[in-house]
């Protein structure tokens, strides 16, 4: 079972990296990806900073797992939990793509909550 939470964990993990470099390297492309009907114009700063917070939070489940700490990433999966949760809400609450908000952040937030889970029972 903590085999394949280990790997289920890499999903996020490394997905969330490569979103963060997308947003650090290529704003305005990865922004048109995030499921908002418009996308603000005119600074990126935003999306890098979003890029920035994606990069960091996968290194740190990253770091986590290669420490070899079941348990501290079974928490750290669970806390981090709320931002794909967050991003899912901010996209409903603007009237963006539902398709986007529930199958990629509400789905990614069901499968981070699973995989904690995981980690906190082995």
């Amino acid at each position: 079972m903590l085999v394949a939470a280990y790997v289920l964990a890499c999903v996020p993990a490394l997905g969330i990296i490569y979103i963060g470099f997308g947003y650090l390297f290529a704003p305005a492309k990865s922004a048109a990806t995030f499921g908002l009907r418009t996308i603000p114009t005119g600074s990126t700063a935003f999306f890098e900073i979003k890029g920035n917070r994606d990069l960091g939070t996968g290194l740190m489940l990253c770091v986590a797992m290669l420490a070899g700490s079941p348990h501290l990433v079974g928490w750290l999966l669970l806390a981090a939990t709320v931002m794909p949760l967050c991003d899912m809400l901010i996209i409903l609450r603007h009237k963006g793509k539902k398709a986007m908000a529930y199958g990629v952040h509400g789905a990614t937030a069901a499968l981070m909550a699973a995989t904690a889970i995981l980690f906190l029972l082995g």
